[in-house]
């Protein structure tokens, strides 16, 4: 019973939802920024699985009830001067789960400053108590392993 009662109470720790890369358009192509070649399927997390704290994306994403809406693809996420529906090409916010997006190539990151080598995003401050600024968390992801972000 201890066995058990250990393993559900662990397992909603390490459980992330990547069914909710199906909710956002181009959600299986999210590059990570200093590694385009990858990508990235926790996107509205640090961390590259999804789980632990959220980037302001994930926090918007949430706000809006874990769904793609007008208001989530129309806002800047990490304020970098490009709307999120932008960022994962869906620039005119009519994109439907299921669907093809308006665009499949050119995919930024919405949850993370870009160019995010600029000094403008390495001073953005994060909502994250593990990194202060995304220079702290970006030297994390492109010098270290992004899957421990």
């Amino acid at each position: 019973m201890l066995r058990l009662t250990l393993a559900v109470a662990l397992l909603g720790c390490v459980t992330a939802f990547p069914n909710f890369r199906d909710e956002i358009p181009n959600g299986h192509n999210v590059p990570i920024p200093c590694k385009p070649t990858e990508k990235w399927p926790g996107v509205g997390h640090f961390n590259f699985y999804g789980t632990r704290a959220q980037n302001q994306f994930g926090l918007d994403f949430k706000a809006a009830g874990n769904k793609w809406t007008k208001e989530l693809c129309q806002k800047d996420s990490d304020n970098d001067g490009v709307t999120n529906g932008n960022e994962l090409g869906d620039p005119d916010c009519i994109w439907t789960p299921g669907k093809e997006p308006t665009r499949r190539d050119q995919i930024t990151h919405p949850g993370i400053c870009d160019p995010w080598y600029s000094p403008t995003c390495f001073s953005t401050v994060l909502p994250s108590q593990l990194y202060k600024t995304q220079e702290d968390w970006m030297r994390v992801v492109c010098i270290g392993d992004p899957r421990i972000a």
